[in-house]
């Protein structure tokens, strides 16, 4: 008897120490349609009635998953034990199969149910025991536990029933391995909160397969007000009515043009993108020409009053499809009939007067699934803590974008914590009220370039600061 504990002792270490040299866990688990090979060592032990010595016995198991939880496993056995009413040694075998139920078959345990039927029979001296094969039902339970994807410990005992003159019994435990090929992989999960410790908020980074394989969809196109890294989006409306119908400038509307042509005169490097939209009245190709001819008009004006290289401008009309407000009253059809100029300033806007609103994007890298910031971006975030300190009026939407590594889920969460982490520093270390904030995070939605190489995936992660500059000028 202690041969056969230290014997599954040895084995137990064996596999402990084989364990440590195998990767982790991936897509382990019990999967339909995996075959299954499992070499077992154990100990059997026989009801007093029989007197025979228990024993170590070795075996082999073949299988085969129906689904996830049902399987079916043929088996062989075979004992070299002694009859302990004095001298001769018996061997027995038993050969047969087994239904199993697996409990939780997407765990790395795995616990089961087994129940079959096999042939035993005893083999040895006529006198100990009669060379006879019989038939006999066995029922049990077992545990498997996943090293990965390719081997699994196993653990079973089952309790055997034949018929040998009268009833009989015996009890068989082992340990093995089971070693699966072949199955379904099941599709892969939603990533979940992580429990890792950190000093800052987090979330579970994915898998390197959880990367989206899919064609991506073409580009759509990037607002001009999206920021560039190093350049600042300083965005001003003009408020401009126009005849109905109609693209001239009327002449009390010219000093509104003038606070482009000014700044853009003064800061030679810069360039613009003035847009046009329009309410919902008329069809929506005649309010997309009609607003692409107002913005020309403006653009127009520029080159021929102020001398703005053409090159530096770019006239966008986009008709009714970006309402900022509703259509169905005067005053919302109003605000949405509007020409708005982008102009992208690769200077330091902090020294100039305030636009209507500010883009800036902040250069920024995160750790992967984390959105604790590092000391070395701190003065890319005093470029915007500085700024709202000057001008206190201003208010602020703090925006986190992700690359496509991960779920839709993942990346909302992780993009939005991102942009919270900006917040809270902001609050923190320039004194800020935390009401001028509003903290978004969109994911992969909003993509500035494929997610297919790494110089995209890295354009793709970004903050970007949205500043309302309603202050007094």
């Amino acid at each position: 008897m202690k041969s056969i504990w230290l014997f599954l002792a040895s084995f137990l270490c064996l596999c402990v120490i084989v364990s440590q040299t195998l990767p982790g866990v991936a897509d382990a688990a019990n999967r339909e349609g995996q075959f299954s090979l499992s070499p077992v060592i154990g100990g059997i032990t026989f009801d007093g009635k029989q007197h025979l010595d228990t024993s170590p016995f070795y075996g082999i198991r073949g299988g085969y998953n129906f689904t996830d939880h049902f399987g079916v496993e043929a088996l062989f056995d075979y004992a070299r034990t002694e009859f302990t009413r004095g001298d001769g040694d018996v061997d027995f075998y038993r050969y047969g199969a087994e239904m199993l139920y697996n409990f939780m078959p997407e765990s790395k345990f795995v616990p089961y149910v087994a129940a079959g039927y096999a042939g035993v029979k005893f083999d040895g001296p006529s006198e100990v025991v009669p060379s006879k094969e019989r038939g006999a039902f066995d029922y049990g339970a077992g545990l498997k536990y996943f090293l990965n994807d390719n081997i699994a410990l196993r653990g079973d005992v089952r309790h055997l029933v034949y018929y040998q003159g009268e009833t009989r019994q015996a009890v068989e435990y082992s340990l093995g391995l089971y070693i699966p090929f072949g199955g379904t992989k099941p599709a892969a999960k939603p990533v979940e909160q992580s429990s890792e410790k950190s000093t800052g908020p987090q979330v579970t980074e994915p898998a390197p397969e959880a990367v989206q394989q899919q064609p991506e969809a073409p580009l759509e196109e990037i607002p001009a007000t999206e920021p560039q890294p190093g350049k600042y989006k300083y965005c001003i409306s003009l408020h401009i009515d126009f005849d109905i119908d109609k693209a001239e400038i009327r002449p009390q509307y010219k000093p509104e043009v003038a606070k482009v042509g000014d700044f853009m005169k003064k800061y030679e490097t810069t360039t613009a993108v003035i847009e046009g939209d329009t309410d919902n009245v008329g069809t929506y190709e005649h309010n997309m020409e009609l607003s692409k001819r107002r913005a020309e008009s403006v653009v127009n004006y520029l080159v021929d009053h102020f001398g703005i290289d053409r090159s530096r401008l770019t006239a966008k009309g986009y008709g009714s499809s970006r309402p900022i407000a509703d259509n169905a009253t005067d005053e919302g059809k109003q605000k949405n009939r509007r020409i708005d100029a982008i102009i992208d300033c690769a200077f330091d806007v902090k020294k100039i007067a305030p636009p209507d609103m500010l883009c800036m994007t902040l250069k920024m890298e995160f750790d992967p699934g984390k959105a604790e910031i590092k000391p070395q971006y701190d003065e890319q975030i005093a470029q915007v803590g500085e700024y709202m300190k000057q001008y206190p009026a201003t208010t602020a939407i703090i925006e986190g974008h992700t690359d496509n590594i991960g779920g839709y889920e993942y990346n909302m969460k992780l993009s939005r914590l991102r942009a919270e982490s900006v917040i809270n520093y902001l609050v923190e270390k320039f004194g800020i009220e935390r009401s001028r904030f509003t903290a978004k995070g969109y994911g992969y939605t909003h993509r500035v370039a494929y997610n297919n190489t790494p110089e995209g995936r890295k354009k793709n992660r970004r903050i970007n600061a949205i500043i309302d500059c309603t202050v007094k000028k």
